[in-house]
């Protein structure tokens, strides 16, 4: 009789990889790179110098080296919270009465209760190496703001953050927590920057936006002596950090002799898709194997589904160098639902690249949706996840369903990013069912796409 597979699989910290994987070493062909607003030139090193810590701009644009060492200190202060856990489903499959097997990876056990630390703790490591005199950044629904705060306190810098208005005033005691560690939280947009005041000036009432948030915290990084920036998705060095997921995850299968059919994330600017798909992706690229990878995202904001693979700015602002990625146009302005971490307007351009050429597919699910499969995960499995976590969840329920029907019994491998303390709000407001779906139309994406940059032929 075949030996039970554990409800956890844990590594041991002995077993804790020790590098990070860059994707772009094994993609056959290169995601296009950042250019310069300015000049529509690839940037280098020195114009990104000004904004982000040396360190992190050589690992930004490096695309050959295939293996990152990860340094000792953040190894360290990994093992506060690492590994995370691979967990059997059990409960979920006979919730669902599913021949499917379920695993997911957990990434809530840590204060701020998500992946976002990984990439932190990085981050806020190299630049206390460079001996920066403080930082900055920009927030959505708080966890990405939360693990900063929480990595600025352990390494004792300084930190600003700039956190959309609308899950400045949803989720409060996000921002509490952040205060907690010492950042300076400021709603965005804000009277404290240019950027800022032209979009109130504009529309006093906007509820804000990743990118508005981001063009905030850059400007402020860079009028700053001895400030830098750091983003907690969307480039390629966050989505490097992330990486230590995936390639736990893939250790921990290899243990139990597993290995997943379909992979599944929820997916914003792609910081947790891209990090748990890594070493999967490797494989595929590689032809070692061919898992499907799905990547789930709010209607609201259906930037793979319905967006264009175009160059865009990062930011609303317009400051920030163009990145070829799937967009909706850095003046969208997403409805204030409930995953703030979902609302960014355009796709890592990793990801974007892998899209588009095929190796992996994309989903757009309805708010209600995701919380009747968040409320039903959280019955079974007795964690509440993140709403942007339920987003996996609900194209996770839904293939097992699938393999119900057909009675397959494929193996279904899904990223838990977080959890869902903090998003009581929304959680209400689906129980008393005053939550409701909001799709922009294909007038409204036009009209965002009329704005994008005007570029030469060749760069389209």
């Amino acid at each position: 009789m075949a030996k039970k597979v554990p409800y956890r699989i844990y590594l041991s910290e002995e077993e804790m990889p020790k590098v990070w994987y860059n994707i772009r070493a094994d993609m056959k062909e290169q995601p296009a790179p950042l250019l310069n607003p300015a000049t529509l030139k690839p940037v280098t090193a020195e114009d990104l110098a000004p904004v982000f810590c040396d360190e992190l701009v050589q690992q930004e644009l490096d695309s050959t080296t295939q293996y990152f060492e990860i340094p000792g200190e953040i190894l360290e202060f990994y093992r506060m919270y690492r590994p995370s856990p691979l967990i059997r489903g059990y409960n979920l499959e006979k919730a669902l009465g599913t021949p499917a097997k379920i695993y997911y990876k957990f990434e809530g056990n840590n204060t701020s209760g998500s992946h976002k630390l990984n990439s932190a703790a990085a981050q806020v490591y190299y630049a206390k190496k460079q001996g920066l005199a403080g930082l900055t950044t920009e927030t959505g629904a708080g966890q990405w703001g939360t693990a900063l705060a929480e990595a600025c306190s352990f390494f004792k810098i300084p930190l600003t953050v700039y956190m959309v208005k609308c899950s400045y005033e949803q989720k409060p005691f996000r921002r509490s927590v952040m205060q907690t560690f010492g950042a300076e939280v400021i709603p965005s947009p804000s009277n404290t920057t240019k950027t800022g005041r032209a979009i109130l000036e504009k529309d006093p009432d906007t509820g804000g936006s990743l990118g508005c948030a981001i063009s905030e915290a850059v400007e402020k990084a860079v009028t700053t002596e001895g400030y830098r920036y750091v983003l907690g998705s969307v480039l390629n060095q966050v989505l490097l950090h992330q990486s230590i997921i995936g390639l736990e995850t893939k250790k921990a299968m290899e243990m139990i002799d597993e290995y997943p059919d379909i992979i599944i994330g929820c997916a914003g600017g792609g910081s947790n898709l891209g990090g748990l798909i890594a070493p999967f992706v490797q494989d595929k690229l590689l032809g070692k194997a061919s898992p499907r990878i799905v990547a789930v995202e709010p209607a609201s904001c259906p930037t793979l589904t319905r967006g264009r693979y175009a160059y865009d700015f990062c930011d609303t602002g317009k400051i920030t160098p163009l990145a070829k990625m799937y967009t909706l146009g850095s003046q969208f302005v997403p409805s204030p639902n409930h995953a703030g971490g979902l609302r960014y307007h355009g796709m890592a351009p990793i990801l974007s690249k892998l899209y588009h050429d095929g190796y992996m597919e994309a989903v757009a699910v309805e708010q209600t949706k995701v919380f009747e499969a968040a409320v039903f995960f959280a019955k079974h499995e007795t964690i509440l996840p993140a709403p942007e976590s339920a987003h996996a969840i609900r194209a996770a329920i839904d293939e097992a369903l699938k393999c119900k029907e057909s009675g397959e019994a494929k193996t279904i491998l899904f990223g838990l990013t977080g959890t869902g303390y903090f998003d009581m709000t929304a959680y209400e407001a689906y129980l008393n069912k005053s939550m409701t779906d909001y799709i922009p139309t294909d007038e409204d994406l036009e009209k965002s796409f009329a704005q994008f940059p005007e570029l030469p032929p060749e760069l389209g």
